[in-house]
């Protein structure tokens, strides 16, 4: 069996990777790319840890279910299909799915601590850092967990500044130095998307099928 592609993808809450992986697989087929989010692996609210003021932090390298998350990789790693429980975060209006991830020749493992858990990192063959500025990430933060995740706009902005940006200084900003790739999204990201997606493209010519 050959080896499938390992591309892991990061960067700050807000910097624009789910964008960014949408457009990226849209050239492809599921045949092609499977996307494995780490978004899928939070753990159960009630084993979620609590800061000082009694707010669950979901952004902590333990707030993941990381075992479960490598052990997934490597499934798809060697061929075998994956089957998860789509995780819904705080809105009551959401309906859980059945996620079904294929194994592919290209396997995009993307979310916050995807360099920070070393023994996923240490399976990802590209690494790609997303970067934006700040308060463009607020922003953006502020538009996701407001429409998608059902949270009062005090609480986005009281966790932003308590749990985001500590746990970005900490735990993903420190990884930028060992990224492949390092793609601005400021403005646009249209370059390093084009040149990821050459780069896929070109893997899968070579790719025995």
């Amino acid at each position: 069996m050959n080896s499938p592609l390992v591309i892991g993808i990061t960067g700050g809450s807000g910097s624009g990777k789910t964008t960014f992986i949408k457009l990226l697989r849209e050239p492809f087929t599921d045949a092609d790319v499977c996307v494995l989010s780490q978004d899928d692996y939070y753990k159960p609210r009630a084993d979620q840890k609590k800061d000082e003021q009694g707010v669950y932090n979901f952004d902590l390298p333990g707030s993941i279910d990381k075992k479960s998350f490598l052990l997934d990789v490597e499934k798809l790693m060697a061929g075998q299909v994956v089957t998860r429980k789509e995780y819904t975060f705080n809105n009551e209006v959401g309906d859980p799915k059945l996620l079904v991830f294929n194994p592919a020749p290209v396997i995009i493992v993307e979310g916050l601590f995807v360099f920070h858990y070393k023994k996923i990192s240490a399976l990802l063959d590209l690494r790609i850092f997303l970067h934006a500025k700040e308060n463009l990430k607020v922003i953006r933060r502020i538009r996701r967990d407001q429409v998608e995740r059902n949270y009062p706009i005090d609480v986005v902005l009281y966790r932003y500044e308590h749990h985001v940006t500590p746990t970005f200084e900490k735990y993903v900003a420190p990884h930028i130095e060992h990224a492949d790739l390092v793609i601005n999204n400021n403005k646009d990201f249209n370059m390093g998307l084009a040149v990821v997606q050459g780069y896929i493209k070109n893997f899968l010519l070579e790719y025995p099928r």
